[in-house]
């Protein structure tokens, strides 16, 4: 089998299989021999920076010597960026060798794209043998197909509206389906969690007996200043005060996605013994590298892509646009999915930019482009239109002069878009 092959065979037989609940997932991994069990690492949930703090998490674990598995979803161009060990994807060939191996246990079982994609992460760790796990919750936590990971430490990033006919539509079921990963005796990292998501995610550590960290209290992130190179910040806990951090990624929710990374980093190592060198942790988090997330492809003009994809990520790169690019022209190319809150998105989109192209990216949930032209006339935007998002980025990068600043957002498949394409020059 190919690996193209493999990925329309993945594709076309399973991507319709979504059900659910974890019956099937725990009957998968029980005849994998349990790998989930036997893993040690850390799981992240979050509505928004799951995969940012993964990826921060994952550099802080490789700068201290540990072999890393690391399991994202989604992809942006290649499958196999779900499935990682060291920061290298995995190899299409034992890939392929590990669906085989376990393809009549998948079909058995009628399981999901998802499904198949997370055991296999389970299992490539664990015949790896790594030291430590990591896993970015695909949707939720509670029934999501990564709950059965045995993790050290849980983190939740953030909680806010998004996948409501999933998760549900008030904070308080959001944060109940995502606080459904937390396990007896464990660590519960916290960053930027509404009071009533905290009082939640509260009573399920008490009944579980696990210890809530939470930001503000027992951490706190300070003097957060934003360049075009990076995040600085400093990070103080009951134990530690370090100054100057830099994180290499943009926006100020970067530095509280870092606290969390480091503070679920600190309380793992803690559990296993080890020290933690400051030199190394400074040296990760300014190295961490995560497509996507105010992604800079070009200067003069700059090419940012940003994966926010709905109400609070569009909030949050609106802010760090005005923060970091105030005065500067701002060209907007924009497709976003139907099922999102589009006027309100639109109507922050429009208070930054100055021009918007809007588009249609290529995913069956596609918001039509004249859904979003609707609301852009709304709030009396200057706007073009685009058939799809590549032709809109070439479209902006026409209109834009050399101090100008474009962006690439709306969704993770928007973006994907761009990067698939690699016509802007590094």
């Amino acid at each position: 089998m190919e690996y193209k092959e493999f990925l329309e065979y993945i594709y076309e037989r399973h991507s319709g299989n979504v059900k659910l609940g974890l019956e099937r997932m725990l009957g998968i991994l029980k005849r994998l021999g349990e790998p989930n069990l036997k893993l040690k690492g850390i799981h992240v949930a979050g509505t928004n920076g799951k995969g940012s703090t993964c990826a921060m998490l994952e550099s802080l674990c490789k700068a201290h010597g540990h072999k890393t598995g690391l399991n994202t979803s989604p992809h942006l161009v290649d499958y196999r960026e779900r499935i990682r060990i060291n920061g290298k994807n995995i190899e299409s060939q034992e890939l392929i060798r590990i669906y085989l191996k376990w393809k009549k246990v998948f079909q058995e079982f009628e399981a999901s794209f998802f499904e198949i994609t997370t055991a296999m992460a389970f299992y490539h760790f664990w015949e790896q043998k790594v030291d430590t796990a990591i896993f970015e919750v695909g949707l939720g936590g509670r029934l999501d197909g990564t709950n059965p990971f045995a993790a050290e430490v849980a983190a939740i990033t953030s909680i806010s509206f998004d996948h409501v006919k999933s998760l549900g539509n008030t904070i308080k079921k959001i944060a109940w389906e995502k606080a459904g990963i937390i396990k007896p005796d464990q660590d519960v990292v916290l960053g930027n969690i509404p009071e009533e998501a905290f009082e939640v995610i509260s009573n399920i550590c008490e009944q579980r007996g696990a210890r809530i960290i939470r930001l503000g209290r027992d951490y706190r992130i300070e003097n957060i200043e934003l360049k075009e190179d990076g995040t600085f910040f400093d990070y103080c806990d009951e134990n530690v005060t370090w100054r100057g951090l830099c994180v290499n990624l943009i926006g100020e929710h970067q530095a509280f996605n870092a606290g969390v990374a480091i503070n679920a980093f600190i309380k793992m190592m803690l559990k296993r013994h080890e020290d933690i060198d400051l030199y190394k942790v400074k040296s990760a988090l300014n190295s961490t590298q995560w497509q996507g997330r105010m992604q800079v492809l070009q200067k003069e003009p700059i090419v940012l892509l940003d994966g926010a994809h709905n109400e609070e990520g569009i909030r949050v790169l609106v802010k760090n646009l005005r923060n970091i690019y105030a005065g500067r022209r701002i060209i907007f190319v924009l497709a976003i999915l139907r099922d999102k809150n589009l006027e309100q998105m639109i109507h922050d989109i429009c208070s930054v930019a100055d021009k918007l192209i809007i588009s249609k990216n290529k995913s069956n949930r596609a918001a039509e482009i004249s859904e979003q032209v609707e609301y852009a006339e709304k709030y009396k935007a200057d706007y073009e239109t685009a058939s799809d998002v590549v032709s809109g980025t070439k479209r902006a990068l026409e209109l834009a002069a050399k101090e100008d600043v474009v962006i690439v957002s709306g969704s993770l498949y928007t973006i994907s878009e761009i990067l698939a394409e690699r016509f802007i020059k590094e």
